[in-house]
């Protein structure tokens, strides 16, 4: 399988070709890890706030940011940060950014547990979505399935 659980903090991984998160559809990083993404790529998060006004960026969408090496990829999972995330939404996005990810040679990527922190799901509704997307890739998906500020993250076993 080449989905990877972890335990600690994807920001602290040095030159990631690219990260993931579950965002609304309405232009709001204000809450989670979004504000990380908003605070270390706010060039990335005024495009995000601009496709949100315009409705360029719905439900299942997904927008992708490169800045350095590191690709951004804003998974439009929930309506609002009111509402709660919407499986079909995450079910459409993950199998947008699989090809998305494939398409650019990219090999691995890191993203926490999409939809089920602040977006209200069951994380046990989402983990089959992405492990039936992933399972059998040849893309290394590391979901940080359990958060520690600033740790290093780790392998669980």
């Amino acid at each position: 399988m080449t989905v990877i659980y972890c335990t600690g903090d994807i920001f602290t991984v040095l030159s990631p070709q690219a990260i993931a998160h579950g965002c609304n559809c309405a232009g709001a990083m204000g809450k989670g890890i979004a504000i990380t993404f908003r605070e270390k790529w706010p060039l990335m998060y005024a495009r995000y706030k601009e496709l949100c006004s315009a409705k360029r960026f719905v439900l299942g969408d997904v927008f992708e940011w490169t800045e350095g090496a590191t690709k951004i990829y804003n998974l439009g999972t929930q309506k609002t940060w009111r509402s709660k995330a919407e499986i079909s939404a995450i079910k459409a996005s993950m199998e947008k950014l699989s090809v998305l990810l494939t398409s650019s040679g990219i090999s691995e990527i890191y993203m926490p547990r999409i939809g089920s922190g602040l977006g209200g799901l069951d994380w046990a509704e989402v983990k089959p979505i992405i492990e039936s997307i992933y399972g059998e890739s040849s893309i290394r998906v590391y979901i940080c399935d359990e958060f520690v500020a600033g740790a290093h993250l780790q392998e669980k076993k």
